[in-house]
């Protein structure tokens, strides 16, 4: 159950947000611009590459770095192949997890560590691994860990992870979005230099202010009808959100939205692109969870039973309506034929960045407040 009651309620909000997830929300502009100060800081803006990687590789654990990997493949596109390495282990806790470089990585590769522990010995075996094969490592991670004095043992380069604007520290901080970006700008600005992505200094300020306009938009104090991410909250109770995106920025949104909801609201999600999103998912329109399903006893007492999840469509965008081939169409059409609602999402005009910051900031908005309402309404 959604307690909607309490997304116009600025102040019992707050009070709710024990995990900080609306302030880290809010603050992801300001996290973008200390971030960025911090890789100068580093030296990063000094480095002269001899040229492009032939592959990225990236490793480190949990929420933040897979939409890290995620993004940076959707942005460089065909520049350079850019891998996920995932860890292995007995167990998701520092100690346990363990990285392997592949087979072929060498001289010519580029490796990115990111973590917001930095105390994990299977980061600092793989930074040594690297530096014997002879790649070239770069990590952001937080300052003094253990990890730092590994990549300097590698001859690497770290980047000490710019902190939240207030120091208190919790389980959610490492999904959220203050951790997304402050590992995210870093290598923005590192994959800029090499020629892989186009994120130059000035670039990451527009998206910092993008960031900031989409927070006034949507922050706590906004209502309901006025604030995309407590409109989307809304319709998305009592609801199996299918994320269906469209555009290369769009689907890393996608996926980060589903993995969020999962692990910050409890919530199941699921993500795909279009236009396979049609068969993926079509058939979720007309099973259970359609919006007509109904039990076989109609006449059975129901007070005490919670209500059904039904479908519903998200359509993440990342490009203007009307520009090129779109799914979009038929997306529309496929909910209409199943009286199946759909929520849309599509930022304002800018460069590609500044489009996915917005898609960012107004689903890690929503997905703050659908965690507070829920746990409202559980209480």
């Amino acid at each position: 159950m959604l307690d909607e009651s309490l997304l116009d309620a600025p102040e019992e909000l707050a009070r709710a947000d024990r995990r900080g997830l609306l302030r880290g929300a809010a603050e992801a502009g300001a996290r973008v611009r200390t971030a960025a100060r911090h890789a100068g800081e580093a030296g990063l803006a000094d480095l002269r590459p001899d040229g492009r990687p032939r592959a990225v590789l990236i490793a480190g654990p949990g929420t933040a770095a897979t939409g890290v990997a995620d993004l940076l493949g959707a942005l460089a596109g065909a520049s350079a192949p850019v891998t996920r390495l995932h860890p292995t282990g007995v167990a998701h806790a520092p100690g346990a997890l363990r990285w392997t470089l592949p087979g072929w990585a060498g001289s010519v590769d580029l490796l990115l560590i990111t973590t917001t522990d930095g105390t994990e010995p299977g980061l600092a075996v793989l930074a040594e691994q690297a530096y014997r094969r002879g790649c070239t490592v770069v990590a952001v991670a937080p300052e003094r860990s253990p990890l730092s004095e590994s990549v300097d043992a590698a001859h690497g380069l770290l980047v000490p992870m710019a902190k939240a604007p207030y120091q208190e520290y919790d389980e959610s901080a490492a999904a959220g979005p203050g951790a997304l970006w402050a590992l995210l700008t870093p290598l923005l600005l590192l994959l800029d230099k090499v020629g892989l992505i186009t994120a130059a200094p000035d670039t990451l300020q527009r998206v910092a202010d993008r960031l900031d306009r989409t927070a006034e938009r949507c922050g706590p104090a906004i209502a309901t009808y006025s604030n995309p991410a407590k409109t989307l909250a809304a319709e998305l109770a009592d609801s199996l959100p299918l994320i269906w995106s469209e555009g290369a920025g769009a689907g890393p949104a996608g996926r980060r939205f589903a993995a969020t909801l999962a692990e910050l609201a409890g919530r199941p999600a699921l993500a795909a692109d279009l236009p396979e999103a049609l068969p993926a998912h079509g058939v979720l329109l007309a099973g259970a969870f359609a919006a007509g399903a109904d039990p076989e006893d109609f006449f059975r007492d129901r007070v005490d039973e919670p209500q059904a999840l039904r479908a519903r469509i998200v359509l993440l965008r990342d490009r203007p309506t009307g520009g090129g081939l779109s799914a979009a169409p038929a997306a529309r059409e496929l909910a209409l034929s199943h009286d199946t609602a759909i929520s849309e999402l599509e930022p304002e005009e800018g460069a590609e960045l500044e489009q996915l910051a917005e898609l960012l900031a107004v689903t890690d908005f929503a997905t703050a407040y659908l965690a507070l309402a829920a746990t409202r309404g559980h209480g």
